[in-house]
């Protein structure tokens, strides 16, 4: 194997690289807005358990509490399921990167499980997407608009 190459397999082994690290942006970026999220949930989430564990609140407002602590615990639960498909797609964006330097670089055959990583990396963003979508649509469903009374 050849451990030495030269300055143009280097520098076109780094162009090659480069491409997947757009992507690696693109899901910091996502990392921390469902994180930030996931803070609100559990910011509100507290609030209602210190009301309710407080007493003092009328059994019909208290089973609503529950209700949308319910609906919180399912939103959190689908920003972690989002947040660990991020995190997975940036290990597997990584590694592509990893391995299509480690290829250009060197004799390894690498490019098939480089191609495997990436869209693997690529799968797990859409999937991410998905959870993300649902738990907004979840978050505007609890939303109640009340028309302004005249």
């Amino acid at each position: 194997m050849n451990f030495a190459p030269d300055l143009a397999t280097v520098t076109h082994g780094i162009q090659l690289a480069v491409a997947p690290v757009f992507l690696l942006t693109a899901v910091s970026g996502m990392i921390a807005a469902v994180a930030g999220r996931l803070a609100r949930i559990i910011d509100r989430a507290r609030f209602l358990e210190n009301r309710l564990e407080a007493g003092g609140v009328e059994d019909t407002r208290a089973q609503r509490m529950y209700a949308e602590l319910r609906e919180l615990r399912h939103r959190g639960w689908l920003v972690n399921i989002c947040i660990a498909l991020l995190t997975f797609c940036a290990i597997l964006i990584g590694t592509t990167i990893i391995l299509l330097f480690l290829g250009e670089t060197s004799e390894l055959p690498t490019l098939r499980i480089a191609t495997v990583c990436f869209l693997s990396g690529v799968v797990c963003f859409l999937l991410a997407l998905v959870c993300f979508l649902a738990e907004t649509l979840l978050a505007t469903r609890l939303l109640k608009f009340a028309e302004p009374s005249s």
